[in-house]
């Protein structure tokens, strides 16, 4: 079962047409990374949440509630 984070990763990223690959690159991390998180077999650091919700324009926290 993947976690919230994951959930809410996939559905932003996705609502906002952004490939992995370009989420990557605006947050600075590897495409791996995501795909990782996405799939649920990686749990991020607190930096890297940040990271990514600096770069979807959104809250931290927006990342970690359903």
């Amino acid at each position: 079962m993947r976690s919230v984070l994951a959930e809410r990763l996939y559905d932003l990223r996705s609502a906002n047409e952004l490939s992995q690959a370009f989420l990557a690159e605006l947050a600075g991390v590897d495409r791996k990374t995501i795909n990782r998180i996405e799939n649920g077999h990686f749990s991020p650091a607190l930096d890297t949440i940040v990271r990514l919700s600096v770069a979807l324009g959104i809250a931290p926290s927006d990342l970690l509630k359903k």
